[in-house]
Formats: structure tokens, C-alpha cells, sequence
């Protein structure tokens, strides 16, 4: 299953962007408003859990300055990828776009596309807002 985000402007280069992703613990001010926990385990690793939902560990497995970053499940029973896209649209303004991808069965699929599809679209809608 691959879902994308929209692409987002934002008014920042790159490298800004970049740096802000890089740092795990940013990706607490872009979680969605229910959010339960959210915890820094490593420099590459967090947990967050969202109201009603199981906790999920993401580690950063590789990074591309300035323009990519991706991050995987560490453990657990889901194995899936969610990756940062920055791209300069003139100096000083550049497009983000999150995408997920992984690899589960039909009925599993269809259970989570529409959740997993809103998370990421307001991971992505609030980074203008987080720089």
C-alpha cells in the first residue's frame, strides 16, 4: 500500500527543512491534536501513540541533505516505511511531501488506509506551522 500527502509550501529552503526532520523529537509539534504519548527513545528514535490507536516505534534509517529523509518501523508487527520529500521551488520556498508505503493484507489494508492517509496529511500540513 503506498499513500502520499499533499504537497505542502513551505517558506523555508531545504537544508531548514531538513534539519527541523532530522531531529526526531520536531516530529512531536506536527503530531495530529490526538495524540496520547509521544517519546524520544534514541538521536533516531521515537514512539507516539495516537488516542485509540497501538504504539509505534519509528527509527530514521537514512537520510539524503537535503532533500530526503525516511523513516521505518523499528520492531513491532508492521513493517512500513514513511518518507520525506523536499524539493526547492525558488529560493527560500520549497514543496514537502510525506509518502507511506507498506505491505499488508487486503482486509488490513482497507482498515488503515483512511486513518493512516489523515495522519500523514497532517503530518505534512503542519510543518509551515512547526518552522
Amino acid at each position: 500500500m503506498n499513500l502520499e500527502s499533499p504537497k505542502v509550501s513551505v517558506r523555508k529552503s531545504p537544508e531548514t527543512i531538513f534539519n527541523f526532520l532530522s531531529e526526531v523529537k520536531n516530529f512531536e509539534a506536527l503530531m495530529p491534536e490526538n495524540i496520547s504519548k509521544f517519546e524520544v527513545l534514541s538521536e533516531d528514535t521515537f514512539v507516539f501513540a495516537l488516542k485509540g490507536m497501538p504504539e509505534i516505534v519509528l527509527k530514521k534509517k537514512e537520510v539524503t541533505p537535503p532533500n530526503n529523509i525516511v523513516l521505518g518501523a523499528a520492531g513491532g508487527k508492521i513493517d512500513f516505511t514513511l518518507v520525506g520529500t523536499i524539493d526547492e521551488t525558488s529560493p527560500n520556498t520549497s514543496e514537502v511531501q510525506l509518502s507511506f508505503s507498506g505491505d499488508f493484507n487486503p482486509m488490513m489494508a482497507m482498515m488503515i488506509k483512511g486513518p493512516i492517509s489523515k495522519f500523514i496529511e497532517t503530518l505534512a500540513t503542519n510543518i509551515p506551522n512547526a518552522l
